[in-house]
């Protein structure tokens, strides 16, 4: 979720921005949240929390359900798992539009293929051209649902088209480096090893470059082995390094990167991951510095979210009013995860409305939806927390907390919320508050290491809940 923390420079500024600016509205500062006043406009500090009350529509989550008349008819499929619609089906037109929507819209997976992408054509460009013209290895990060992996599968397609060789993999918790580059190396074949003529044994035998490394090997044997590529240039991408736990694992990778770089090899690599800055992905590495380039993933602009939208509305024949749009711009914050994923639920709402006109009603609808579904995978305990009397009466600090737990491990002190409140509160009180929150079946984990308390949700889809609903108070009438 991209809803980014602001500096108070950044509050400032945005404060004075004028009211129709949508950019205004997709970074709207965080409320005060205050137990002992201490703003010098009481009117203005009035305003900031009514931004971030609960929205009236979270209380009907944690109610016990009604009974629902059950129509005689069961649910069915209205396509095959070919993707194919019954033509005699008098909704077959209705389900081929709701299939393309889908397809263009779907949120489940990122972006693999071009046809589908935008919203990030700078980064691309900026992505090929380090690739091709400044030969560095490339770091991407940002925020999670920012659409690191969507790009790198767009580059991944665009770079193949160039004859590059692009060998892609996900990192896991338990990556191991000599396992990991084996089997990149068993998909590079070894007639691009400069030792080896086309008629070779070796080639014909169709060898590949695995079957020249030790069974033990490390970095500079592997940088030794991809010096020799020729013929073709490699590109190996690490994707969701930032869940990479050994830390000899990056230790090795930087030591790679390093020894690529030095012999000028024709291999490099990009990676990905969630992270602030460059130095939270990769490390204090200044070995290697100039042989890498960070790309920061930025939240989609006004005009990158309409984009995204517009290949919607051609896929499956709709149309998005502003209202819509001005409604999923703010709602999303610049995340194209949640861009694609509003914007399709309220395709869909409009759509079994047998309408071609999306409307700031469906977007509304589209809201709900997410925010039920959000809810619903969260245990049951966790949703009657978050119904209670005193998590409406701190609604404030809650949202002011999910944001300041923006890093990539999640984990944020009472000083980040302290600043997420405007510095307009009172410390002790904040962490006494937050503190309320963390008993071991609530809504918080605390360490105190060191004697400094951290905190961090214990679910990420509370704070994906709780920013969501900001936003959806901003929004209100």
């Amino acid at each position: 979720m991209i809803w980014k923390r602001w500096s108070r420079a950044e509050r400032a500024g945005a404060e004075t921005l004028p009211e129709n600016d949508a950019d205004a509205v997709i970074a709207a500062p965080a409320a005060a949240y205050d137990t002992e006043p201490m703003v010098a406009d009481p009117r203005a500090a009035a305003g900031a929390a009514a931004a971030d009350a609960r929205p009236a529509f979270l209380d009907t989550l944690w109610r016990e359900p009604q009974p629902v008349v059950r129509p005689f008819t069961l649910p069915r499929f209205s396509a095959s798992a070919s993707d194919d619609v019954e033509p005699g089906d008098s909704d077959a037109g209705l389900a081929r539009r709701k299939l393309a929507l889908r397809d263009a819209l779907g949120a489940s997976q990122p972006v693999i293929g071009r046809e589908s992408f935008a919203g990030r054509h700078d980064a691309l460009a900026q992505l090929i051209a380090s690739i091709e013209q400044q030969r560095v290895h490339v770091v991407i990060y940002g925020e999670r649902g920012i659409g690191k992996t969507s790009l790198a599968h767009v580059f991944a397609e665009t770079a193949r088209e160039a004859r590059y060789l692009v060998l892609y993999g996900s990192c896991g918790t338990e990556a191991q480096f000599d396992a990991m580059f084996r089997s990149f190396a068993a998909r590079i074949p070894r007639l691009y090893h400069k030792s080896v003529l086309p008629n070779s044994p070796e080639a014909e035998r169709g060898d590949n470059f695995d079957v020249m490394l030790e069974e033990h090997f490390g970095p500079r044997e592997l940088a030794d082995l991809f010096a020799d590529v020729t013929g073709t240039r490699v590109i190996i991408i690490l994707d969701e390094y930032d869940r990479v736990l050994d830390a000899s694992f990056r230790r090795d990778v930087a030591e790679l990167i390093k020894n690529l770089s030095d012999r000028a090899a024709r291999v490099q690599l990009v990676l990905t991951g969630v992270a602030q800055n460059l130095d939270e992905l990769i490390g204090y590495a200044p070995s290697i510095r100039r042989n890498i380039v960070g790309l920061p993933m930025r939240p989609l602009s006004v005009n990158e979210v309409r984009d995204v939208i517009a290949i919607g509305e051609t896929a499956a024949e709709i149309k998005f009013s502003d209202e819509a749009v001005q409604m999923i711009t703010a709602m999303a914050g610049g995340s194209p995860y949640l861009v694609r994923l509003l914007a399709h639920q309220a395709g869909l709402a409009a759509l079994a409305d047998k309408r071609s006109q999306v409307s700031e009603v469906h977007g509304r609808t589209a809201v709900e939806r997410v925010l039920t579904d959000w809810n619903a995978s969260l245990p049951r305990r966790v949703q009657a927390s978050l119904g209670r009397d005193e998590a409406r009466a701190q609604w404030p600090l809650l949202i002011a907390a999910a944001r300041a737990g923006s890093s990539a491990d999640g984990y944020f002190t009472v000083d980040d919320v302290y600043t997420e409140l405007g510095g307009n509160s009172v410390p002790t009180i904040i962490e006494r508050d937050l503190k309320r929150f963390a008993n071991a079946n609530d809504l918080l984990e605390l360490q105190e290491p060191g004697g400094e308390a951290r905190f961090r949700f214990r679910y990420p889809g509370v704070s994906s809940l709780l920013l969501m609903s900001a936003a959806m108070a901003r929004m209100a009438p």
